[in-house]
């Protein structure tokens, strides 16, 4: 799936393939990419995101069972970040869920929308209505210390301060739009759900605000507040307890589909942990033995360079009694240390929304 603004990008954005989508990894470099969302705005083509619309008389029921997050009161107003799984409890998918009068409007992460709505409808035993919107509709964000302003600018300066996972059905000019209060990074951060042949406008008027951010600062700057990213982290065979996204799930729920996986990983307490880590000279590779006193205890699952920290950053899953923050572990032959989130304090946490 190719982005609905490609024409509007600047020639030399380099793309990349995530799932099923191509997406802007970046527009320019990564560094002044992400200096632009960490201390200004940021506004992001979200179009690898999917969205498939839950419809129907049992679209709640439905989407209780299949969501790991208690979604039954989920209003027109509100949106909850949540997993999915499958029956061994293993990621499908990390989604944000839109609570509609008319039932529910899920969006995936970015290039899984082909998996996601394969699952969704292998286990529609409720005979729901299950529509992928994607080719109607697409996303863009704005996330940054001053996102905030560029909504006033863009839409209306009092959807600025809504409250975290608030939405409200608006409208832009004379289209209809779905406006979130979301956010990715810690920054604020905004979405904005709109028809695909409105988007290039909006893009259009946006950047004239906000400079454009790709996937990789983005991905970056939610690896820095420990924003699970489900392409990286959600490997074959690990649990919800080992990624360390239990967070994204409810076990009081009565039902979810893969409740009984992670209900058995928690009480077992066997399984790896992830951890945050920084240094070394160069950033190893998924797969990098991690070692302590000169022992195998565990694995990098994803590392990058920080612009923020001005060295590596990433996630190892390691022996969980070595899962803490300050310990020094050998990387490649180079030391690390490992670190308490978040890794970055977002700007915004000290910017008021005048």
């Amino acid at each position: 799936m190719a982005t609905v603004l490609a024409n509007l990008h600047p020639e030399d954005t380099v793309y990349g393939q995530v799932g099923d989508a191509s997406v802007p990894l970046r527009f320019s470099a990564v560094s002044d990419e992400y200096k632009v969302l960490r201390e200004r705005a940021a506004v992001l083509d979200l179009s690898g995101h999917s969205l498939i619309e839950v419809t129907g008389d049992g679209a709640v029921g439905f989407a209780q069972r299949v969501i790991a997050r208690d979604v039954e009161y989920l209003t027109s107003e509100r949106c909850m970040m949540s997993l999915i799984l499958d029956e061994s409890g293993q990621v499908v998918d990390q989604v944000l869920a839109f609570g509609r009068e008319n039932g529910m409007l899920l969006e995936s992460s970015c290039g899984a929308g082909t998996r996601l709505l394969a699952h969704l409808r292998e286990n529609n035993d409720e005979g729901v209505e299950i529509t992928d919107r994607s080719g109607e509709l697409t996303v863009l964000g704005l996330e940054g210390p001053y996102a905030w302003g560029v909504v006033g600018r863009l839409i209306d300066g009092e959807l600025a301060s809504l409250p975290f996972e608030s939405v409200v059905d608006t409208t832009w000019g004379d289209t209809e739009i779905i406006f979130a209060r979301t956010g990715f990074t810690g920054e604020y951060g905004y979405q904005m759900i709109v028809p695909r042949e409105a988007a290039p406008e909006l893009w259009r008027q946006a950047v004239e605000h906000a400079g454009a951010a790709g996937q990789e600062a983005l991905e970056l700057a939610m690896l820095e507040v420990r924003q699970p990213i489900p392409r990286h982290e959600a490997t074959e065979g690990t649990t919800v307890i080992e990624i360390g996204a239990n967070w994204l799930v409810d076990v009081t729920k009565d039902e979810f589909i893969g409740k009984d996986a992670v209900l058995n990983a928690l009480e077992s307490g066997q399984g790896r942990r992830t951890v945050g880590f920084s240094g070394g000279a160069s950033v190893p590779s998924p797969g990098a033995r991690v070692l302590a006193g000169g022992q195998d205890v565990g694995e990098v699952v994803h590392a990058v360079h920080s612009v923020g920290l001005g060295t590596t950053l990433g996630l190892a899953r390691v022996d969980a009694d070595l899962a803490a923050a300050g310990l020094e572990f050998t990387v490649e032959d180079s030391e690390v240390t490992t670190l308490t989130s978040p890794y970055i304090v977002p700007k915004s946490w000290s910017i008021p929304i005048i």
